[in-house]
């Protein structure tokens, strides 16, 4: 009996300890994030910039017909950006949710998919054909020199973030997204 008594006391540690370690990697991992990008926009400041700790980072991608575009030329209304790829499988998975937010609120927001573009194995052609092949009516850009993926220091995709009409980030979801909180975030940045 006694043994059967420690047994139980080794398993219900065991699942406190992994429920602290979720939950606690989630809530460390967030803010790791978010300090992060703090250092991002504090060393990419000058002495003369306004200091805006939640100010969005800008960077340069191409849109569908190759022309250069700058996240900061869509500030002035809300923004929605997504960082994926096609070869992942949840980024894969939840663009069927951008599309539908898209046609509900492309009018009043600006999305910008960011396609982490490498010109080996995820082209500008072979996105292209995906985005095709699925219908899917949402804007593309492709950063094809890594100026997103370097100015987000991304590590995992997908990404998203929600931006205001100010350029400031008010939320960023890292992983998958589904469409219910899609669509409660959109609501927050109109």
């Amino acid at each position: 009996m006694k043994k059967y008594f420690k047994l139980l006391i080794y398993v219900v540690v065991f699942i406190v300890i992994m429920c602290l370690a979720i939950f606690g990697y989630d809530y460390l991992g967030n803010n790791y994030i978010d300090k992060e990008i703090n250092n991002i926009e504090e060393g990419s400041k000058n002495d003369e910039s306004i200091v805006n700790e939640n100010k969005a980072i800008d960077f340069e991608v191409i849109d569908s017909n190759g022309n250069k575009v700058n996240l900061s030329d869509f500030f002035g209304k809300p923004i929605v950006v997504n960082f994926w790829a096609t070869w992942c499988g949840p980024c894969q998975a939840e663009l069927p949710y951008f599309e539908e937010v898209y046609k509900q609120y492309g009018q009043e927001i600006e999305f910008l998919m960011v396609n982490l573009t490498d010109e080996y194995g995820e082209t500008v052609e072979n996105t292209s054909k995906f985005i095709k092949d699925n219908n899917y009516t949402f804007p593309v850009y492709f950063d094809t020199e890594y100026s997103a993926f370097t100015a987000y220091r991304l590590y995992s995709i997908p990404q998203t973030l929600f931006i205001d009409e100010e350029g400031n980030i008010v939320k960023k979801q890292i992983g998958m997204i589904m469409e219910n909180v899609l669509k409660t975030e959109i609501e927050q940045i109109l």
